[in-house]
């Protein structure tokens, strides 16, 4: 008799009214504060964005650093800025617990000064970090989403958790930011998540790709998850396709994932694909979604963000975790039969996050 996964998304109708939600209806306040914050979770709310001018844009409230889970309440914002002049800007802003706070019925993150709110169709995110300062209004092009109930389970019990709302897959952005009092205002295309777990992500999961993007009349959110050694290394497959603002295909067993021109990084040690491809075959109908890297964001070791006792222990646990954000090109591809019949091209940002040792 076959073995249970040991990692998985958590998809049966049990699942759904264990957790009191919907597999039909996402309710405003799954996009609240789903954890107290204590040791062993955390939690984030990301924004991320295309802007017409060139730009690119991230911005992430995180109620603790996720490499420490293990810690109490230490809020952070992450906040990355490339300009289409070459400038680049990373920023990471440590705040004290008491400026901390996140309504539980609905999206309303406050960092000090700063804020991040909306109901899954608008937000406005206004962050302040040293010389930077900007202001944002997403509004929704395609309904949030959820792969499943959003959980994904590992353990043969099935009781640890890393759980992920899509709230906004694709909107409109309104967008104003300041280098130094130097100002810009530009629209755009932009994203919205929120992440949250029980136990840290480098305990549960070896590495993925995770990447959005939008071609023609298509929306894709897509991830490539493989679990932590303990649980086989099991693959969670995702991918949302919406086209025209309506989603037309989600079903986690019809996707195939493929890389091509792997290389080993030279900064971080870790196996990159060149192309990244997600293929869902349905019947006589196939999508194929491609990332082709075309340059790198960003290509950090995580140890070297870490200092004093933290640094330390992480050598002595040998822990080479990494984080590569590359730019390049998403095609869209729809077949009928092996026949193509549709296809639409566009640029697109993606990542690798990778905690373990490259395999």
């Amino acid at each position: 008799m076959p073995h249970a996964p040991l990692a998985l998304t958590a998809s049966t109708p049990g699942d759904f009214q264990r957790l009191k939600i919907s597999p039909d209806h996402i309710a405003v306040w799954e996009d609240g504060a789903r954890t107290d914050n204590a040791r062993g979770s955390y939690e984030w709310w990301y924004f991320d964005a295309h802007l017409d001018d060139g730009s690119k844009l991230v911005i992430v409230f995180m109620n603790k650093d996720i490499s420490t889970p293990g810690t109490p309440l230490a809020p952070l914002i992450r906040l990355n800025l490339d300009l289409a002049d070459g400038r680049s800007f990373e920023k990471i802003a440590n705040f004290a617990p008491e400026s901390w706070s996140a309504a539980k019925d609905h999206a309303d993150v406050r960092i000090g000064d700063n804020r991040f709110t909306g109901d899954l169709n608008t937000y406005r995110i206004n962050v302040s970090v040293e010389e930077i300062e900007i202001s944002v209004t997403l509004t929704g092009t395609v309904p949030p989403w959820r792969p499943e109930t959003g959980y994904m389970l590992f353990g043969a019990d099935r009781s640890l958790e890393f759980s992920w709302l899509p709230s906004v897959p694709q909107g409109n952005v309104e967008a104003s930011y300041s280098i130094a009092g130097e100002a810009h205002t530009s629209a755009g295309v932009g994203y919205h998540d929120h992440n949250w777990g029980n136990a840290g992500l480098m305990k549960l999961i070896h590495d993925w790709y995770w990447a959005r993007g939008q071609a023609g009349p298509y929306s894709v959110i897509a991830s490539y998850i493989t679990a932590h050694e303990k649980y086989g290394y099991a693959a969670i497959p995702i991918l949302m396709l919406a086209k025209d603002g309506k989603i037309i295909a989600d079903d986690a067993s019809k996707v195939r994932f493929e890389t091509e021109d792997e290389f080993i990084d030279g900064h971080t040690g870790k196996p990159v694909g060149g192309i990244t491809r997600y293929i869902y075959e349905d019947g006589d109908e196939r999508y194929v979604v491609t990332f082709t890297r075309r340059e790198d964001l960003t290509r950090a070791r995580m140890i070297d963000a870490t200092t004093g006792l933290k640094r330390l222990v992480a050598k002595v646990a040998r822990f080479d975790g990494a984080y590569l954000r590359f730019a390049g090109d998403c095609t869209i591809e729809r077949f009928e039969r092996d026949v193509l019949v549709e296809q639409h091209e566009d640029k697109a940002i993606w990542e690798l996050m990778y905690f373990g040792h490259a395999r």
